[in-house]
């Protein structure tokens, strides 16, 4: 498939987002109320529809398929956990977030343990989104340069900034008004283009479905519970509670999640969507696995060599076996996964450092407009900066540990709103920061000396171990009990 066509796609769907922007964009609906939280008039199911594709990032656009050749389908086992932590975030922090009325969930630290609380957790939100969200898009456009840049001489910087100008080109005007119509049509796209590669496999294999589903049996690739090992990583208990708390964490106490949700009218609204967006997670993850399951079965035929990295082999076979429309779909679906998940994390940042870290006034609207402009086009720019310095880097050992570190930070956030919401005691808030530091510190220092002693790695289960010790810190420090009011 030409260059120059895939070129036109990719440009004529830019053109698409830039459409909805100016019309969610008119009646001068541009100040920060609509910039932050779209007035509060998202209708529930596109925003339900929008985060599914917020959710899936263009690195899980090709990790999942992946993941079968080496754990089988067991990854349903996480995804079974997620729809337990989404009816936990709709049941207890939704409501929580809705009768206080926020506009970063985070504001809820200060009224219950201390402005130190309030600035360590969105530092944290903060720091682990811009470096998450850079790594995620970092790696989509060393692909786009490899797929498309290249051909035209371009720079891999000129990529880059071609990528977040066109982000920032459609959410600067409206933000998260914007983006939740914005990601509803980019979901759309990844969904279409997930089930048309699907088709196209399939048709190359030729196949009958009732044979590929016996060879993807027979080839143990259907394996979905892992029962008979706790040290397993991958046992069905370390998994599944994984699952839950991950979502809790990741969906329920990330500002760039949440914002989503706090747009829709009210909180019957807003757990209607959280529902439907939590059960919708585990027909497309299945989707997902099963192209990776064709994937493997569609090399074996053709007696392709498969590339020593899992994450490599749907664009290795998309783009130079499959061919033609695929590689294109493949493109236009990297494109959709990468851009809903970092405009939605650019809007989630540029809010969080302005309420949260800045705390602008918003009672002379039009200078609170342009603060809140030129943190959007601060955090743009470092959005480039960071890619460009994984690039100078050239090391994928740095980028694995970067995604470590990450994860890492969403464990002393749960740590405090779970002593938040799960005890009635004031706690020193003048400890918060080292106790939140502290945390994953600790959890880092156990993890080598398990490995080291015992052979025996963490993995989600970490996430659980980081919070409690900051739940435990945070219990240590208390000294007093507070209203029951108080600690709602």
């Amino acid at each position: 498939m030409s260059v120059v066509v895939i070129g036109a796609i990719i440009l004529g769907y830019f053109s698409l987002l830039l459409l909805i922007s100016f019309i969610t964009g008119r009646n001068r609906a541009t100040d920060n109320a609509a910039f932050f939280l779209g007035n509060r008039q998202s209708p529930w199911w596109i925003v339900a529809i929008g985060m599914v594709g917020s959710s899936l990032s263009g690195v899980s656009f090709v990790s999942v398929p992946g993941m079968v050749r080496d754990i089988d389908f067991a990854y349903m086992q996480t995804v079974f956990g997620f729809f337990f932590g989404y009816l936990v975030i709709a049941k207890v922090l939704l409501p929580l977030y809705y009768r206080l009325h926020l506009t970063t969930i985070y504001t809820y630290l200060e009224g219950r343990i201390g402005s130190r609380a309030h600035k360590t957790g969105a530092w944290f939100f903060f720091i682990s989104k811009l470096i998450g969200a850079a790594v995620r898009l970092y790696i989509v456009a060393l692909m786009l340069q490899y797929f498309v840049a290249s051909h035209w001489n371009l720079p891999f910087w000129a990529t880059v900034c071609i990528i977040i100008v066109m982000i920032w080109a459609y959410t600067f005007r409206s933000g998260i008004k914007t983006i939740v119509w914005t990601d509803t049509l980019q979901t759309v796209c990844l969904l279409a283009t997930l089930i048309l590669i699907i088709i196209s496999t399939f048709k190359e294999i030729d196949m009958p479905m009732g044979q590929i589903l016996e060879t993807i049996q027979v080839n143990g690739y259907a394996r979905i519970f892992v029962l008979d090992d706790w040290f397993d990583k991958q046992n069905f208990f370390k998994q599944f509670l994984s699952g839950i708390f991950i979502v809790i964490v990741m969906t329920g106490l990330d500002q760039d999640m949440m914002q989503k949700n706090l747009t829709c009218r009210n909180l019957k609204d807003a757990q209607k969507n959280m529902y439907w967006y939590g059960f919708s997670f585990i027909p497309v993850n299945l989707l997902f696995l099963f192209l990776g399951a064709l994937l493997l079965l569609y090399a074996q035929q053709q007696q392709i060599p498969l590339p020593e990295m899992s994450d490599d082999i749907l664009p290795e076979l998309a783009i130079n076996h499959l061919g033609g429309w695929v590689s294109v779909l493949f493109a236009i679906g990297i494109v959709a996964a990468a851009f809903s998940s970092a405009d939605s994390a650019l809007a989630a940042l540029t809010t969080s450092f302005a309420v949260d870290i800045l705390h602008i006034d918003e009672t002379d609207k039009a200078r609170a407009r342009r603060s809140r402009m030129l943190i959007h086009i601060g955090i743009s720019v470092a959005f480039a900066a960071i890619i460009m310095l994984f690039k100078a880097l050239n090391n994928t050992s740095v980028i694995d540990a970067i995604f470590v570190l990450v994860g890492y930070t969403y464990g002393p956030l749960l740590g405090m709103y779970a002593f938040g919401l799960l005890t009635k005691w004031q706690t020193d808030d003048k400890w918060v920061p080292y106790i939140a530091v502290a945390a994953p510190v600790i959890c880092y220092v156990l993890n080598q000396l398990t490995k080291t002693c015992w052979n025996y790695a963490f993995g989600y289960e970490l996430l659980m171990l980081n919070g409690m010790l900051t739940f435990a810190g945070l219990c240590l420090t208390s000294r007093k009990k507070i209203s029951s009011e108080s600690s709602k």
